[in-house]
């Protein structure tokens, strides 16, 4: 009776969708074989960040439904990490401490796109990529991954809101 009032609430289907679609496209070997993006859990954990801030881009500032539908996308994000980790065999004391971690480098992330993606700066697009995805690498890739992002933001904000929230979502082949 009482417990359901301390219950989250489950995720819909239409964030299952959305959050599985943006999992399939960051596994694009793409990524990982020619741009340089290390294939580590690391490496896919930034790919994965990648694309939710490219969903996150296109729902901000559509209203308190989208917000919303973005936050379940985001608690279950991290609560498939919080249980990847424990896969992995990280203990119950370490889990709290890495997935802080995590948030942490995600919203710094998300900051630094939104800012160089908002100017429309390619470079800076680069340059963000190369400090939080390459750790400064050199790759002769990043600027194909820059463009791949920009070009993602501009296909995905042709695509109406309420569609994505109701479970659609299309992302364009790494070309």
């Amino acid at each position: 009776m009482i417990l359901p009032l301390f219950r989250k609430n489950a995720p819909s289907a239409a964030v299952f969708a959305i959050y599985n679609a943006i999992v399939a496209q960051s596994r694009q070997p793409r990524f990982y074989a020619e741009w340089s993006v290390p294939d580590t859990v690391t490496g896919r954990f930034d790919m994965i960040s990648l694309h939710l801030a490219l969903l996150f881009r296109r729902l901000r500032g559509e209203g308190p439904e989208p917000k919303q539908f973005s936050q379940s996308v985001f608690d279950l994000f991290f609560k498939d990490m919080d249980r990847s980790l424990r896969e992995m065999g990280a203990g119950d004391l370490a889990v709290p401490k890495k997935i802080q971690q995590m948030g942490n480098i995600f919203f710094g992330l998300l900051a630094a796109l939104n800012q160089a993606m908002d100017r429309g700066d390619a470079e800076a697009v680069a340059e963000v990529l190369g400090r939080n995805i390459l750790d400064d690498a050199a790759s002769a890739n990043i600027n194909e991954l820059a463009a791949y992002l920009i070009e993602q933001d501009k296909y995905l904000a042709a695509q109406f809101a309420h569609t994505i929230i109701d479970g659609t979502i299309a992302f364009e082949a790494a070309a």
